[in-house]
């Protein structure tokens, strides 16, 4: 199996790190339409490669074949995709209901920010819960995605996060709805900023091809199962 290869784009949205072909639907301080509409709720997004090729075969048995010594390499991987210059008070875990967490036996977020923890020295903590179950995510459009994890995630009893900068750890970023309700319900607990920091990203960028004069959207590359 290759080595997985960073992701790779000329042209990135300056807040959530989305790949564009080309820099028009960027505005002049080089935000996309979500961030600027707000919908994204996190402040910033990282990393480390596109959900394709090595990378997503490796997530793939990292996760449902429940290879957990796999957590180490992939855990460096994502430490590669943080800037140095940036600073967070604590890593926090994207969680997991307990019914997945019970059938998988392990959170792949939690064991990836455990290293990520090493690597950078902030600590993890687990101040957020998943208080109900959620349909798979796969095949609903944006908007769905949106309604299907709204309301899922909580402030769990005593935990305070009040002040601080937050670095919320995924496997796999797709449309950015699931973190943006975990990074809402952070922000709304008084977080003074919250990123997202993920293995891989889906990458949407489309080729548009004007043949006979009708516009073809090929998709570079296909959307996660989960």
């Amino acid at each position: 199996m290759r080595e997985p290869e960073p992701l790779n784009a000329e042209f990135f949205c300056t807040s959530c790190r989305t790949p564009f072909l080309n820099p028009r639907p960027l505005d002049e301080e080089g935000r996309c339409a979500r961030c600027r509409l707000g919908i994204t709720g996190y402040d910033s997004a990282y990393a480390y490669g596109a959900y394709d090729g090595a990378l997503r075969k490796l997530i793939h048995v990292f996760k449902y074949e429940k290879v957990k010594p796999l957590a180490k390499p992939l855990g460096r991987l994502l430490s590669l995709s943080l800037p140095r210059e940036q600073r967070f008070d604590m890593i926090v875990p994207m969680p997991l209901h307990w019914r997945r967490l019970w059938s998988r036996g392990f959170n792949q977020s939690e064991l990836l920010a455990r290293v990520l923890s090493k690597a950078t020295g902030v600590p993890v903590a687990m101040p957020i819960r998943r208080r109900r179950s959620t349909s798979p995510q796969a095949g609903l459009s944006s908007a769905k995605r949106r309604t299907n994890v709204s309301g899922a995630f909580s402030l769990k009893r005593g935990k305070s996060v009040q002040g601080l900068r937050i670095l919320l750890v995924d496997d796999v970023l797709t449309t950015g709805a699931t973190a943006a309700a975990c990074a809402l319900i952070l922000k709304r607990a008084g977080a003074l900023h919250v990123s997202v920091i993920a293995l891989a990203r889906v990458d949407r960028r489309v080729a548009i091809l004007n043949l006979d004069r009708e516009p073809i959207l090929l998709s570079v590359s296909g959307s996660p199962s989960r």
